[in-house]
């Protein structure tokens, strides 16, 4: 269990360009999916019935936090197991969080191939069962205190070392990580109670000390290019990213998602509606500083964590509901604090099951023109937050043993909470023929996008294929 670290204490229409390429049907669609459709008159539209399950997307909804040690040459280890992570997608749940304690490293060895093999053994477990981590590699774990000098974290040298050591085992696994924590630094890798990156004594951060921090993330994100990083405070992003605190500092539209600090460093919060200022959480004054600035940054970078003490009416639901909308909250532990979540009830759960992160629904298509047709699609988003990693959204388009896809220039990341996205696609070049119609939403990443667990499943009901990770529109386009 990670405890907390307490501080010091024109809405528009998009026209898409279309590029159609012919292959060989490579996901399993039905050879007679296209007769089960009606062919349309230009101006065919069809309405969605949204659904009301748990839709299990991949890089959102609860999370389960498990831990394991290195230390005395890997004597413990506690490795993944497929009975753990089948046990947890019944329940709907497709993330984990698992944080590594790197201890026999501390003091600067290098990194053994026994480790190294034990992360690899984990990440098979992970892709196996269509599953995805965030993941927090530290070098000790808090006890419950009293906190003293030295606690034992690994210095910067080390640390960087050690990313260096990991980067191509992560960047063999980046399909399977939805975004890792900055760790490393303090107990339980949180950025507090340690040796090198603060005062000892008495925590306080220096420049020289926020220097060094910037340099372990942007060796991570070095080491995973197509992710984000998480930090546990506002303000570590804001000294680390060099912002101001408030909405003024937060990323704008048009920074988000660039290869910047800013643009991809998120947030975790792992003491969520604990206090006040969630214990050392929110370190402006007044705290509203950083809470503006987490809600307007929030909307292009991940943000997820856990709860970790009971203080009603901050704890209870109503308030809870409020701010994981507010900040836009893709994942939250399920395990802890369960005091906390049981207090929400079966009603306040299921509304997060449903919520947590992104959760598109089909609200309308419609074919239009003759010879040339248009595909026009209507997506509402009424989860809390945004993909927050690259994902391609394309048509597919099946006529008998055939498939062509039609790649839309518009970007998921983009469908904010709350929103109402129209997509159009020109279907043009297409042989003579008739053709059925899906959204296709994979992975990005080459050794997880043809895996259909890892395409995101749209809240509807009778428009998912499993088999193929598509989803049916249930339209049929004529090309004469």
């Amino acid at each position: 269990m990670i405890h907390s670290t307490p501080a010091p204490r024109r809405r528009r229409r998009v026209v898409l360009a279309a590029a159609a390429v012919a292959a060989a049907a490579a996901l399993a669609v039905p050879a007679t999916a296209a007769s089960a459709h009606p062919d349309p008159a230009p101006g065919h539209t069809v309405t969605y019935r949204a659904s009301t399950a748990n839709i299990a997307n991949p890089e959102r909804g609860f999370d389960h936090e498990t831990d394991t040690h290195y230390r005395d040459g890997g004597k413990g280890w506690q490795a993944l197991t497929d009975t753990q992570l089948r046990a947890w997608r019944k329940l709907g749940d497709t993330q984990i969080n698992r944080v590594y304690y790197l201890d026999d490293f501390a003091q600067g060895a290098d990194l053994s191939r026994d480790l190294l093999t034990k992360l690899q053994h984990d990440f098979d477990v992970v892709r196996r069962n269509g599953f995805t981590e965030v993941l927090r590699f530290a070098y000790v774990e808090g006890g419950s205190g009293p906190y003293v000098a030295p606690f034992g974290d690994a210095d910067l040298p080390t640390v960087l070392k050690d990313i260096r050591q990991l980067t191509p085992l992560l960047r063999r696994n980046a399909g399977v990580i939805a975004t890792p924590q900055q760790g490393f630094i303090g107990l339980w890798g949180e950025g507090y109670y340690t040796d090198h990156f603060a005062d000892p004594k008495t925590q306080e951060v220096s420049d020289a000390d926020w220097a060094k921090r910037r340099a372990v993330v942007e060796a991570e994100l070095k080491a995973l290019p197509t992710r984000t990083v998480q930090v546990r405070t506002p303000l570590m992003k804001q000294k680390i990213a060099g912002r101001t605190t408030g909405t003024a500092g937060a990323l704008t539209p048009r920074e988000a998602y660039r290869n910047t600090l800013a643009a991809r460093i998120g947030h975790h919060n792992d003491c969520f509606l604990a206090a006040a200022d969630d214990w050392g959480t929110y370190l402006s004054d007044p705290i509203t500083l950083d809470e503006d600035y987490l809600a307007a940054d929030s909307r292009f970078v991940p943000v997820g964590g856990e709860t970790c003490n009971v203080d009603p009416p901050r704890s209870a639901f109503p308030t809870a509901e409020r701010q994981m909308a507010r900040f836009h909250y893709s994942y939250l532990n399920r395990e802890y604090n369960t005091d906390v979540l049981d207090s929400w009830g079966a009603a306040g759960i299921a509304m997060t099951e449903r919520r947590l992160g992104y959760r598109f629904a089909l609200v309308s298509s419609t074919v239009e023109g003759g010879r040339t047709p248009d595909v026009v699609v209507r997506v509402r988003n009424t989860g809390w937050a945004a993909p927050y990693n690259p994902r391609p959204a394309r048509l597919v388009l099946v006529s008998g043993k055939h498939r062509y896809t039609v790649t839309l220039k518009t970007d998921v990341r983009r469908w904010a909470a709350g929103t109402t996205t129209t997509v159009r696609a020109a279907i043009r070049h297409l042989p003579r023929g008739t053709y059925s119609v899906y959204l296709a939403m994979p992975a990005a990443d080459r050794s997880t996008a043809k895996d259909p667990r890892y395409a995101i499943r749209t809240a509807n009901i009778g428009t998912w294929r499993a088999s193929s990770g598509l989803n049916d529109l249930h339209q049929t386009v004529r090309i004469r």
